[in-house]
């Protein structure tokens, strides 16, 4: 309930932001492409109306669709997507969002009549007919889809990483300090050839949702993807705060058990997930020309992916090496037992390991 709080609150701030700047700069536009009499019919003609009252509107105009933007987003993403088709979702959104551009503009006329004495269409009905309206909704569609893209790319690559790739950051690599977990699907082989790969690979769209779903509540990033496996990264001090690391892998583990009855239904099985967790050093670059993504590179890579394969050996769930564990201060529902040294795959080097359980 908090973190669903919490996320709304985010969102609200953001939609806000974004939609107070773009109505402000869409009255800014308007004010000097039309000149001073700003498409309106004054009851005083040598009433000149300067640009720093329209932009008082236009902040109030920003904030009343930012704050039902953000409703309209939060309960779709929570409650509505997950049940339509995207061209239904979209359509729907589309009218709500054309009914709150409609009463905003009726009631900002309104108020604007009133307090600067001058004529503006708000008649019933006067969007039909109205050229500024639809100049309006379409300057507001290009700004929707403004946002949606900002949003997708924040997703995909990670929060902050999507502005931190337009100013370049990452054109040179970038040493960064972080955490990866490897979390891989246990006994997918088996799996696998049971549900045969149609019903498989929905099987694995169904755990990496309910992954995702909680995804943000520790802080965590999805670095990539790679068949029934997920990588994922925190930023070194993120990742040990509040045990976030280890806490996301439980909180997945219940995430999966409360659809239980779900997956026992559509495959007969219930999901089980092993893991493992490493953190350090590791350069950070942006690679690629026809598709660009961020690419890790580093031994931290390849030791986490070979904790992850001790966990069959040890017949653990969740085993993360020592200088990691050394790093956080383990919550009391939580206990670690040593199990001693590995070495790497193709290298000298010995690492030391633990398991961590649920006490």
């Amino acid at each position: 309930m908090k973190y669903n709080l919490f996320k709304f609150l985010k969102l609200l701030v953001f939609t806000v932001f974004f939609w107070s700047f773009a109505s402000t700069l869409f009255i800014v536009i308007r004010f000097f492409a039309y000149g001073e009499e700003q498409g309106a019919t004054y009851v005083n003609p040598k009433n000149i109306i300067p640009i720093t009252e329209w932009l008082d509107f236009g902040l109030i105009l920003g904030i009343i669709i930012g704050v039902f933007y953000a409703i309209v987003e939060f309960s779709f993403e929570k409650y509505i997507s997950q049940k339509l088709n995207l061209a239904v979702s979209i359509g729907l959104k589309l009218i709500i969002y054309l009914t709150i551009l409609i009463i905003s503009l009726s009631f900002i006329t309104l108020i604007a009549e009133d307090r600067m004495d001058i004529d503006l269409n708000n008649e019933q009905g006067w969007w039909r007919t109205d050229p500024l309206f639809w100049l309006s909704t379409a300057y507001f569609l290009l700004t929707s889809l403004v946002f949606s893209f900002i949003r997708i790319a924040n997703d995909k690559l990670g929060s902050g990483v999507f502005i931190k790739m337009l100013l370049g950051k990452y054109r040179k690599p970038q040493e960064e300090k972080r955490i990866l977990m490897f979390l891989d699907l246990k006994d997918s082989t088996a799996i696998a050839e049971k549900l045969g790969h149609k019903h498989y690979s929905q099987f694995i769209q169904d755990c990496f949702f309910d992954l995702n779903t909680i995804l943000r509540r520790y802080d965590a990033e999805v670095y990539q993807y790679v068949g029934d496996e997920a990588v994922i990264s925190w930023r070194y001090k993120k990742g040990v705060k509040n045990n976030n690391c280890i806490d996301l892998f439980y909180a997945f583990q219940n995430a999966l058990l409360k659809r239980s009855k779900y997956y026992q239904k559509s495959y007969g099985l219930n999901p089980l997930f092993k893991a493992g967790l490493h953190g350090g050093q590791l350069m950070v670059a942006e690679v690629g020309t026809i598709k660009k993504e961020i690419a890790y590179h580093g031994d931290v890579i390849n030791t986490t992916s070979r904790i992850q394969s001790e966990c069959n050996t040890y017949n653990e769930n969740l085993l993360i090496s020592n200088g990691l564990l050394d790093t956080i201060d383990l919550k009391s529902k939580y206990k670690s037992r040593t199990l001693g040294e590995i070495q790497l795959k193709g290298k000298q080097e010995i690492i030391e390991i633990s398991a961590i359980q649920v006490v």
